[in-house]
């Protein structure tokens, strides 16, 4: 005999969907698909904030290598992307001071940049005094780590030799045409991919003799480690005390 439904219930269908209860297999995958949309979105974010920043550090790079400044059209074309997300990057950039617009609406670099390389440069005294160090007392000369600011040399650290009897004088700070003296001319040939030692007699203070040789190999760094000394150099000899110092000081600083 066949059963029936009660009264007033339709019969049980068996392909009918039944809700899983609280704490069940259907539930559980429930939340795991919404904690993994959660988790994709959160990577999504941080891509985009990753992309955006590689760009904005990209447009600066390409800023500061434009000596006659950038069009916003030119910074798409080498960025690669278009007018308005550069118009986006520039916003916040110029809110901060490190871009600029000149009066034709060129990209130049902005003053902020100024503020962050003065909070540097300590840093990077403190991470070429060793080298200096080492390099002064062995050469038995005034050594020092110059940098380009404003297109000229900059003496940002300075070591004298703590043995000798007489040595030059030479004050952090001092600057000079990058033409003119071996620290310069050494910081010009680096622009030229030349990491041989360059030596000067008198071209920027009688009777003051130098070598100096780039330092190579540190992002966004233009520099040049040397010696200064009141006798002539050998350069034969000192040329590669200069050489060691300058890799020591562009691995740390790298």
């Amino acid at each position: 005999m066949d059963a029936t439904a009660p009264a007033g219930e339709p019969p049980a269908s068996p392909s009918a969907p039944v809700d899983a209860p609280a704490g069940q297999p259907g539930a559980v995958a429930g939340q795991a698909d919404a904690v993994n949309e959660q988790a994709d979105a959160v990577a999504g974010r941080v891509a985009e904030t990753s992309q955006t920043l590689d760009r904005g550090l990209r447009l600066l790079h390409l800023v500061a290598d434009a000596s006659a400044g950038l069009t916003v059209t030119e910074a798409a074309n080498q960025l690669g992307i278009g007018r308005a997300a550069v118009y986006r990057l520039v916003g916040p950039l110029t809110g901060h001071g490190m871009l600029r617009r000149d009066g034709d609406g060129r990209l130049r670099l902005g003053a902020g940049l100024l503020h962050l390389a003065r909070r540097a440069q300590p840093l990077l005294a403190e991470g070429a005094l060793p080298a200096l160090r080492r390099l002064a007392e062995r050469a038995g000369a005034t050594a020092h780590l110059t940098v380009v600011e404003g297109g000229e040399g900059v003496a940002l650290a300075v070591v004298e030799p703590s043995w000798t009897s007489f040595h030059v004088a030479y004050r952090a700070g001092a600057r000079h045409p990058l033409d003119r003296g071996a620290a310069g001319r050494a910081i010009l040939a680096g622009r030229a991919g030349v990491a041989e030692p360059i030596s000067s007699s008198g071209e920027l203070q009688a009777g003051a003799y130098g070598v100096a040789a780039p330092v190579l190999g540190v992002p966004g760094l233009e520099a040049s480690v040397g010696v200064v000394a009141l006798a002539p150099l050998d350069v034969e000899t000192i040329g590669p005390q200069v050489l060691a110092a300058a890799t020591a000081i562009a691995t740390a600083l790298s």
